[in-house]
Formats: C-alpha cells, structure tokens, sequence
C-alpha cells in the first residue's frame, strides 16, 4: 500500500504577499508560474475560460525572483528553474 506525504504552510492572519516579479506561462497553455518579490514561486492552473486558481505556492528564496524558465519539456516533467536576486 503506497503513501503520500504532503507538506502545509501555516500562517498568521494574513497569507504570504505575492507581487510578481517573474512570469512563465507552459507549453499547455493551462499552467502559468509566478517568481514574487517576497521568494515564493505560485503554480496556476488557468482554465479554458481564462480563469485563474492558484495550485501550489513554493518557498524557496530569500530575495526576489528575478527569472524562470523550464528545465525539459514541460509536457513530460514540469520542472521550472528559478532565479533570485541573491543567486
């Protein structure tokens, strides 16, 4: 029987701000990624009515996103590189 580990971010009050700094849309046309001025990547799922909902929010840098691009063909593996201000 497999398992699954799924990780949660908690915060206060208010959720984490997300000013876009950086923004890829994939080859589907259906996922866009989002770099902030705060560190954190947003994966969003954008429906064929052009409406946007956010899938996952990814913590990872301590300065602003300054770039993203895909690493492979995003069709096969979604994998995204980041960049931040501070390397």
């Amino acid at each position: 029987m497999g398992s699954s580990l799924q990780a949660v971010a908690l915060w206060g009050i208010k959720a984490p701000a997300h000013c876009i700094t950086a923004i890829m849309i994939a080859d589907d046309q259906q996922t866009i990624v989002t770099g902030s001025h705060e560190g954190q990547l947003c994966l969003w799922n954008l429906s064929p009515e052009l409406k946007i909902s956010a899938k996952e929010l990814l913590f990872g840098h301590s300065a602003p996103v300054t770039c993203l691009a895909r690493a492979r063909d995003f069709s096969k593996q979604p994998y995204v590189v980041s960049a931040a201000e501070n390397g």
